[in-house]
């Protein structure tokens, strides 16, 4: 399998919390738990894609970009300013005084 880390993470609002959704596996769950009555051409598309950037034959950052105007257009998409991402606080060992 490819390298599946999003260069930034994508935001998304579910029903009490905000999910964030930094690669390619966490995008694969969110799919797999849309609603069947919902999967559109839209999500078809995506999900292509997904497989696709899973075996190194399309581009993760367009994977990426596709997540997320999917999610925006579903209207989950979650603007977060301000906050850090345990994404990249994960990243970086000198976190807090340590």
């Amino acid at each position: 399998m490819a390298p599946s880390f999003f260069d930034r993470a994508v935001y998304v609002q579910r029903s009490h919390f905000i999910d964030e959704i930094t690669c390619l596996e966490e995008a694969f769950d969110l799919l797999d738990d849309w609603p069947h009555e919902r999967r559109d051409l839209a999500y078809e598309t995506l999900y292509r894609a997904c497989r696709k950037a899973a075996q190194g034959a399309f581009p993760l950052s367009a994977v990426r970009e596709n997540f997320e105007r999917f999610v925006k257009k579903s209207g989950m998409l979650a603007e977060v300013g301000g906050v850090s991402s345990f994404f990249v606080m994960a990243r970086n060992r000198n976190v807090g005084s340590a």
